[in-house]
């Protein structure tokens, strides 16, 4: 009986084995070569991360980006998110609700997702809420309070590498590795802190 039991075991953790080492990064390489899944600028990566919920526990957080710039292998992202109306304050980590993530994933297309000036988030002195400063500067936020932080380039290295990662890694892996600067002045690939990537939508 145990010997059985031992081998089921073993045929399980087989396939486990060949579904993620092979079958996945065969599908994930098939469907990235395809004009609806490729990975180009204002691609929209979703992305569902194991992270703490503050106490002992662990929980699934949901995020969706939009990549705003491809350079050589720095691919840079912008996080969506909803503006807050007032006194309905959104998450602070940025992440999104599992409901919204599936409707996001069903209807991004269609729906109004403005980009916004870093600097404006924080106008009349209300950071990351609706107000008549935003309305007046994007009206297109009558439609719809989705929007991404439309980051220019910045000067500072420190600034700069903030959710930016690689893109071979994306295309190869199906894996969001981030670029960072940690020791120096010099850039590295953080494996340790990959996130597996659920869809890239264009």
């Amino acid at each position: 009986m145990k010997k059985v039991l031992l081998i089921s075991l073993l045929i399980l953790i087989i396939l486990y084995a060949f579904k993620q080492l092979v079958y996945h990064p065969y599908k994930w390489k098939k469907a990235i070569n395809t004009p609806e899944h490729k990975l180009q600028l204002g691609s929209f990566i979703f992305s569902k991360q194991r992270g703490s919920n503050g106490s002992q526990s662990m929980q699934t957080n949901y995020f969706i980006f939009k990549v705003i710039e491809i350079n050589g292998d720095y691919v840079r992202l912008s996080v969506i998110r909803q503006l807050s109306e007032k006194d309905k304050l959104k998450q602070s980590d940025f992440s999104t609700t599992k409901q919204a993530y599936q409707d996001l994933k069903k209807n991004i297309h269609k729906i109004t997702i403005t980009p916004i000036a870093a600097a404006d988030l924080y106008k009349e002195g209300a950071s990351f809420t609706l107000n008549d400063y935003l309305l007046n500067k994007y009206p297109a936020l009558r439609q719809s309070r989705y929007y991404y932080e439309d980051l220019k380039a910045p000067k500072d290295q420190f600034e700069y590498f903030s959710l930016v990662y690689s893109k071979e890694k994306i295309t190869s892996k199906g894996k969001l590795v981030p670029w960072l600067l940690r020791n120096g002045d010099k850039p590295e690939l953080v494996t340790n802190l990959s996130e597996n990537i659920d869809l890239i939508l264009n």
